[in-house]
């Protein structure tokens, strides 16, 4: 357990470690590339280690030496002779894996904590059965452990609707390359998190990959195509930098984010308007982006954070301090996360004295003056740290299981520490 003090004054330069995101995306492709590839700035967690230790089991090569990470990759030729790969709970490695393996020759079995059994795959699943790739799971449910047969990928059309997670369609587009054909990706319905998929497109084109866009919500990747090494430079994470833009708006103060790409296609830069709207001032900068803390309209607000559902933590914590009824929409898929993110945050947003009500696909919080209690973290990191943020207004807060925080940020005691 962690007790966080009070701040009465920031005024603070931060500096961040790679985009989560982005690193699990760079080690996939790179992994699935001809030549080495040299990784800058990764990010070095919980989650990048389980991803490392599954592709060496697929016969990648990779050394770590600090931030960098070299990756020489398969040529798509996936050389593991199947078994069992355990992810904890990653559930991005898990998708991105689940498309990776169907290249080889299994059978592959995917696994990893409980936590991690609760997330569903059946839509990846039904769309690479679609695309010749044998699988099953326990009572055909479509939640993991998964065995995948592989075999290889053959071309053609799938169709996903309303589906729960936007790494879906990026395992596919990832694997795509090393199919047997073209493969077309139609989307229907309700896609979270879009920016994602715009994103693994990008890193796709960096390593010599294209996807064309064909009308709204339809992507093709065209047969032959193949990845290629190269030096690469992972973009700080703004999944991280959320946290210390929420310090200044809580607080009132400043914070400077150092190595941040105010033009990113990372989605969680979508927090930055949200804060203009609620009384921050944002001034970006090359590659920098500085927030200053105002004061928060009153009265009833309603946020759409379908497509960044991450920051949800953090906008409902900074909500709970706000005069006036927020209402977040739109997010039933938080609920499949480390821990069921809607229950959490309604539950110990309740405990610092604040009224928070569950709705199927948000939260409603009606904001006050949040008292500190001590917070369970759930084994989730954006609980932990989203309210050790809330800490900084709420003296006596104090986080449980803190150690949390390394599936994405393992700097952060530290980098709040110096905010003092």
């Amino acid at each position: 357990m962690i007790a966080i003090r009070p701040l009465a004054n920031l005024d603070a330069v931060v500096s961040l470690p790679g985009s989560k995101s982005l690193t699990q995306r760079a080690m996939a492709i790179a992994a699935l590339a001809q030549g080495e590839s040299l990784l800058k700035n990764i990010l070095v967690s919980d989650d990048t280690a389980i991803l490392a230790a599954a592709l060496r089991t697929l016969g990648v090569e990779i050394r770590q030496r600090g931030t960098d990470l070299t990756i020489r990759g398969t040529c798509g030729a996936i050389s593991g002779t199947g078994g069992k790969i355990s992810l904890g709970n990653n559930g991005t490695a898990l998708r991105l894996l689940a498309g990776i393996v169907s290249l080889g020759e299994g059978p592959f079995f995917l696994t990893g904590d409980k936590r991690l059994w609760e997330r569903p795959l059946k839509p990846l699943l039904d769309a690479l059965t679609s695309l010749g790739v044998k699988n099953h799971t326990q009572d055909e449910t479509g939640y993991p452990p998964v065995t995948i047969e592989g075999g290889g990928i053959r071309g053609g059309t799938v169709a996903l609707r309303d589906i729960g997670s936007s790494q879906y369609v990026s395992a596919l587009l990832i694997a795509a390359p090393y199919a047997d054909g073209e493969i077309t990706i139609v989307l229907e319905g309700r896609i979270p998190s879009l920016p994602y998929i715009a994103l693994t497109v990008e890193t796709m084109d960096k390593f010599g990959v294209k996807v064309v866009s064909a009308g709204d919500n339809r992507y093709v990747v065209k047969s032959g195509q193949r990845y290629r090494g190269r030096e690469f430079t992972i973009e700080s994470d703004v999944s991280s930098a959320s946290y210390f833009f929420l310090a200044a708006a809580l607080t009132k103060g400043r914070v400077s984010v150092n190595n941040i790409n105010p033009q990113t296609h990372q989605g969680d830069i979508g927090f930055l308007p949200l804060l203009e709207s609620l009384g921050c001032t944002v001034l970006l900068g090359k590659s920098s982006v500085e927030l200053v803390g105002g004061e928060m309209p009153d009265g009833d607000m309603v946020f759409d954070m379908g497509e960044i559902p991450d920051i949800v933590p953090s906008l409902a914590v900074l909500c709970a301090r706000r005069k006036g009824r927020s209402v977040i929409r739109n997010v039933p898929h938080l609920r499949l996360k480390e821990s069921d993110r809607i229950a959490a945050l309604a539950t110990e947003l309740r405990k610092t004295g604040i009224h928070a009500e569950e709705l199927p696909d948000g939260l409603v919080i009606e904001g006050g003056i949040p008292r500190g209690t001590r917070i369970e973290t759930y084994n989730d990191h954006r609980i932990a740290m989203s309210f050790a943020i809330l800490g900084l207004v709420a003296p006596g807060m104090e986080i449980e299981a803190e150690i949390c925080v390394g599936k994405s940020f393992p700097g952060f005691w530290k980098t709040l520490e110096g905010l003092y």
